[in-house]
């Protein structure tokens, strides 16, 4: 499965670069890309990729690009591009639901780390140190957007610029955490109208309230929009098939530290899982 996979978005990434990269350089984007997702889907640090003999047969006699060349061109803004649009044409391939779900999945490390962007706050249950995963997820196309942040970062402050990215108008909808009048408001900004239980059970008092979550509060007591908010709990299926699969997104190894590195990480094991769910599609079909 993973080499299947692995060639589908190969194949997907010298479509989208075609041969782009530095003048005179002697691997182009594609290449980068490539050997950085061989290493993702095999769950193995680059340098692992960098070596033949990681390879299948058919691909040892090909010229591999070394750790150094590797560690910095992942940091440059062409190849972190790349692998953006090959997600976005991944995503394109599926239209768009008129419901999505918002929420946040902790990614702890060790306490004892010296990641200095790691942050510590509320994982699942506890406190971790770590970062989190921000998404919106769709049921059709998968994770629509998403960014990580260190794990102290309040989701309501990570929320505006998820929002911000939909294309779609349609229903968004979430937990406690995102019950706020600025997020109903960056919310209404982009056609989407947003769901999410309200914090206390008390009045909602005297002070200006933004009249989309009044709408909220008034949709919640109808049984569309219950019905609705309980469709929210498919992000976190959606959350375990990222994580349960044999190539998924696992607890981060120790060679994945720091927010660019994690981010280049959950990028590439975003990549496979919407791979993953178009081929099964297919099979479906």
């Amino acid at each position: 499965m993973e080499a299947e996979l692995w060639r589908e978005v190969y194949r997907m990434l010298t479509e989208i670069a075609r041969g782009q990269g530095p003048r005179r350089a002697t691997f182009d984007d594609a290449d980068i890309g490539g050997t950085y997702l061989w290493a993702v889907v095999h769950d193995r640090p680059v340098c692992w990729a960098c070596r033949p003999r990681s390879w299948p047969i058919w691909w040892r006699r090909r010229r591999l690009p070394t750790p150094s060349t590797m560690s910095r061109r992942l940091r440059t803004e062409s190849v972190q591009r790349l692998l953006r649009d090959v997600e976005r044409g991944l995503l394109n391939r599926m239209p768009a639901s008129c419901v999505r779900w918002i929420d946040a999945k902790p990614l702890p490390i060790g306490g004892s780390s010296q990641d200095g962007d790691a942050g510590y706050g509320r994982a699942a249950g506890c406190m971790a140190k770590g970062y989190k995963l921000h998404a919106i997820a769709d049921r059709n196309q998968g994770f629509v957007t998403w960014t990580v942040r260190p794990m102290n970062v309040n989701a309501q402050k990570v929320a505006p610029e998820l929002i911000a990215q939909l294309e779609d108008e349609g229903y968004l909808a979430g937990d406690g955490e995102y019950d706020g009048n600025a997020l109903y408001d960056a919310a209404a900004d982009r056609g989407v109208q947003l769901l999410a239980p309200r914090r206390r059970a008390t009045r909602l008092g005297h002070k200006r309230h933004s009249p989309h979550r009044l709408r909220a509060v008034d949709l919640l007591s109808r049984e569309f929009g219950v019905d609705l908010l309980r469709t929210r709990d498919a992000i976190d299926r959606m959350f375990g098939q990222l994580t349960n699969l044999g190539w998924g997104l696992k607890p981060l190894p120790n060679w994945v530290r720091t927010q660019l590195r994690v981010t280049l990480w959950v990028q590439g094991k975003m990549i496979f899982y919407h791979t993953y769910r178009l081929l099964k599609q297919k099979e479906v079909a």
